[in-house]
């Protein structure tokens, strides 16, 4: 579905990307690891057309994509959770899911509705009891909820997050955890951004670890565990 091979990426005149390589398959949970400024942000924003990319490719469903705005590229079917979330602070939880609203899935032969108010409410009761609510008065775990639905409004075939759970209390953190596994039972890819190894080896299919913008390590649950010293001197845990 996703595959990037030796991504360049940077700011200015500044490189931070050396060589990133991983890839997404269909239905897959992906995740990227590192300590912080190692570039895992930067690899989502070079994907998302927000950083393009210097050099390298990036691939979704099998065209190359490296080089089209933002917003042609999340037309492709990639929906993003940024960093700190990003919700539109002065519009209503409503106005938020409805702003980008899009169902680009087409015809559904698995049984599943597009997203729409009603599924993301469902997965997130919250939201509906807040529907009215402005954005920014909303607690870090209900923005975190809404800038999740938000996303899936898109209808996507990969849902990026990038830091899903920093910050956000443990009740909250378990929530989104759920939250992701119940995603994942509907065929969803993901891509997934996080520091909580225990939740990740219970969720995830596959792991890449960046180091100083270079990929250095990648491999299963199996792997992971058996690395798991090595993996955990490189993401600092």
């Amino acid at each position: 579905m996703l595959r990037v091979e030796g991504l360049q990426a940077g700011y200015g005149h500044s490189a931070v990307l050396f060589d990133v390589s991983l890839a997404v398959g269909a239905g897959e949970v992906v995740t990227l690891l590192g300590r912080n400024g190692m570039g895992k942000t930067t690899t989502v924003r070079a994907i998302m057309g927000l950083n393009p990319p210097r050099g390298g490719t990036v691939a979704f469903l099998g065209a190359p994509i490296a080089g089209l705005a933002p917003e042609a590229i999340a037309r492709r079917g990639i929906g993003l959770v940024p960093e700190g979330r990003q919700v539109f602070p002065t519009l209503t939880v409503r106005e938020n899911l409805v702003a980008t609203a899009a169902d680009r899935g087409g015809p559904r032969t698995d049984g599943t509705r597009p997203w729409a108010l009603d599924r993301v409410y469902d997965l997130f009761p919250r939201l509906r009891e807040r529907e009215s609510q402005v954005a920014r008065t909303l607690s870090g775990g209900e923005q975190q909820m809404l800038a999740i639905g938000r996303a899936l409004m898109t209808n996507p075939r990969l849902l990026v997050l990038d830091e899903a759970t920093e910050g956000l209390a443990p009740v909250i953190r378990h929530e989104i955890w759920t939250t992701l596994a119940a995603l994942k039972r509907t065929g969803l890819s993901i891509l997934l951004i996080d520091k909580t190894l225990s939740a990740l080896r219970r969720l995830a299919d596959r792991h890449y670890v960046l180091e100083k913008g270079r990929t250095v390590w990648s491999g299963d649950g199996a792997a992971l565990e058996r690395d798991a010293a090595q993996v955990r001197g490189w993401i600092g845990v």
